[in-house]
């Protein structure tokens, strides 16, 4: 249950200090503890007179709305407990006195929940009864209730509230009244759908161990709830398929125009879109940008909507929950005349800690030319030698000693698993399965012809550490091997690999300090090449590399990663990158 595990415990403690970091991290920012209001310095406030512009709910959507205060955003955000609104009295002092006395208006953004709207109403009320001029807009972008269930509540407020607290106070920012940041704010709401989806709900601070079992076993395993609220709240169904299946029905609902029940918002075609792909909190940068191209490709593909602007990041979180929120807003007309449209507000600069730094309006408008297709001219030119080698012969030594490998995988995985990351057997297991699919294209009798087929395909194929090393030394021994080429045709001999073999083996010397005995590949290669270079016998040389990697079950590493894994795995099982390599050595040799 790593869900359950955090690093505070008390949830008062967790948001107070949380508000805290804001006014440390932004110097402009002050901090009213006690009502838990996180507002812009009066001396930091260039235009004073211009409307005020607060936003708020309950901590643990960071950085909504508390991460929004500064240049061009939130002049105040009132912040509630995790999960629960803020208190009237927390709104009233905010409206009353945190915000600057010349401000022409104050425009309050609350989110379509009852505690929002209660409290905010109410703070809103009691700041008007004593004089202050006051708008209140309400966020509900939600999709996945509909209309038919949501009844007289209407939609829930998701990720879409970043979009109107960034336009909103983009207005304020320029002078805009408080009746035109008022309606433009509604006409965004107008114009606005959101929908989320999660693969499990989020732990509060606080709570304890069975609590977060208990919301684990509601979802279920292999399941996708779409709909999902930021509080926890359950969605509309749950599903299991893949990422465009789920892109798929979440659009679907966003969009459909036939589906009476979330048809909120017709868009076609021909209108101008923003889209916003919006991180619960626990989602990985790495799978967040994946649903950003997934969601972009079918929005193109199936909609035909192509977004003026991307956003994607954490704006309006739920605490590490592992979901996210796609918002997708039609640019309507403000009528607020040039400068002001709302593709203009949302490239708005801004200066406030939680929001994204976005590319420019200005490099999203230009236009650029497309990516140049490869041609045959860019192709990397081998230049042809007189050395030798037989097409056929080296396919018949080469494919079982790579069917041996691709056999191997599940050993060697299992050796890097105790020593290392899991991702040895795999790697080599992928290298080996592509160089036998380019083996039956090997005509040329040319060897250096052969390599530029096969050297590429060991780079494109293998990665990490131990594809790195052996695309270094292959494109080092193909160098080696050129080097030997003569004014006549000349076959390439079992010295000339040897020599070719021994010179790589010091050039990789230039990239690793690996040395036979550090429990690395080397342990292998290095016998190997030895041994083929004195005696000039392939299943001698193939019998050191064995015995080299054998040695190693029971080496401590000094290099790899097996270095940070500690325990006594090493003790047990010999190293997987020197194993690899022996069988396949052992495979030629056989072949031969």
């Amino acid at each position: 249950m790593s869900a359950a595990k955090h690093y505070l415990t008390d949830p008062t403690h967790a948001v107070l200090s949380s508000l805290r970091s804001l006014t440390l991290t932004n110097p402009s920012l002050l901090l009213d503890t006690p009502n838990k209001i996180v507002y812009r310095n009066p001396s930091s406030l260039s235009q004073p007179h211009n409307v005020s512009v607060v936003c708020g709910g309950g901590s643990g959507h960071e950085p909504g709305f508390a991460g929004f205060v500064g240049d061009g955003l939130l002049t105040a955000c009132v912040a509630g407990t995790i999960f629960a609104s803020p208190g009237a009295e927390q709104v009233r002092t905010c409206l009353q006195h945190r915000l600057p006395p010349e401000s022409k208006g104050v425009l309050v953004i609350a989110t379509n929940y009852t505690g929002d709207v209660l409290n905010f109403g109410m703070g809103v009320e009691k700041a008007r009864a004593l004089g202050k001029k006051v708008e209140m807009v309400v966020v509900g972008d939600d999709v996945g209730v509909g209309r038919a269930k949501g009844g007289k509540v209407g939609r829930r407020g998701l990720s879409g509230t970043a979009l109107v607290v960034k336009i909103c106070g983009a207005l304020a920012e320029r002078g805009v009244g408080l009746e035109d940041c008022a309606r433009v704010g509604r006409l965004v709401v107008h114009n606005l759908v959101s929908l989320g989806a999660s693969l499990s709900r989020v732990h509060v601070p606080g709570h304890g161990i069975e609590e977060a079992r208990e919301e684990e076993e509601r979802l279920g395993p292999g399941l996708v709830e779409i709909g999902m609220g930021i509080h926890n709240e359950p969605g509309c169904e749950k599903v299991k398929t893949d990422l465009p299946g789920l892109v798929k029905i979440m659009l679907s609902q966003m969009l459909d125009q036939s589906d009476k029940n979330r048809a909120y918002v017709r868009m076609v075609k021909t209108d101008e879109t923003v889209l916003l792909i919006n991180n619960f909190g626990g989602v990985s940068n790495l799978e967040l940008g994946a649903i950003t191209a997934e969601v972009t490709t079918q929005l193109e593909n199936k909609y035909e909507l192509k977004p003026r602007r991307i956003i994607s990041g954490t704006l309006f979180g739920s605490l590490d929950g592992p979901g996210f929120i796609v918002s997708v807003l039609r640019l309507a007309d403000t009528g607020l005349g040039t400068g002001k449209s709302l593709l203009d507000l949302i490239d708005a600069p801004v200066n406030a800690i939680g929001w994204p730094r976005c590319v420019t309006g200005d490099t999203w408008e230009k236009t650029y030319k497309p990516a140049p297709e490869k041609t045959e001219e860019e192709e990397d030119e081998t230049e042809p030698s007189n050395l030798k080698l037989d097409p056929t012969s080296l396919r018949k030594a080469l494919e079982p000693a790579l069917n041996k490998l691709i056999a191997a995988e599940a050993e060697v995985t299992r050796y890097d698993s105790v020593v290392g990351d899991g991702d040895c057997g795999l790697g080599l297991k992928r290298g080996a399965e592509a160089v036998l699919r380019v083996l039956p294209s090997l005509s040329s009798h040319d060897a250096m012809m052969t390599f530029a087929k096969i050297v590429p395909t060991v780079e494109q194929n293998m990665d990490g550490t131990s594809g790195a090393l052996y695309a270094i030394f292959l494109n080092s021994l193909a160098s080696n091997v050129r080097s030997q080429d003569s004014s006549s045709p000349t076959p390439v001999t079992t010295e000339i690999w040897a020599k070719a073999l021994a010179m790589s083996i010091e050039g990789l010397g230039k990239y690793t300090p690996a040395q036979p005995g550090d429990r690395t590949l080397m342990d292998a290669l290095a016998p190997f090449v030895d041994v083929l270079k004195k005696t000039g016998n392939v299943q001698k040389a193939a019998e050191a590399a064995k015995e080299g990697a054998d040695k190693t079950k029971g080496m401590k590493a000094s290099l790899g990663r097996s270095v940070y894994v500690g325990g006594t795995g090493f003790e047990e099982v010999p190293d997987p990158g020197a194993h690899g390599l022996s069988i396949f050595l052992t495979g030629i040799a056989g072949a031969l």
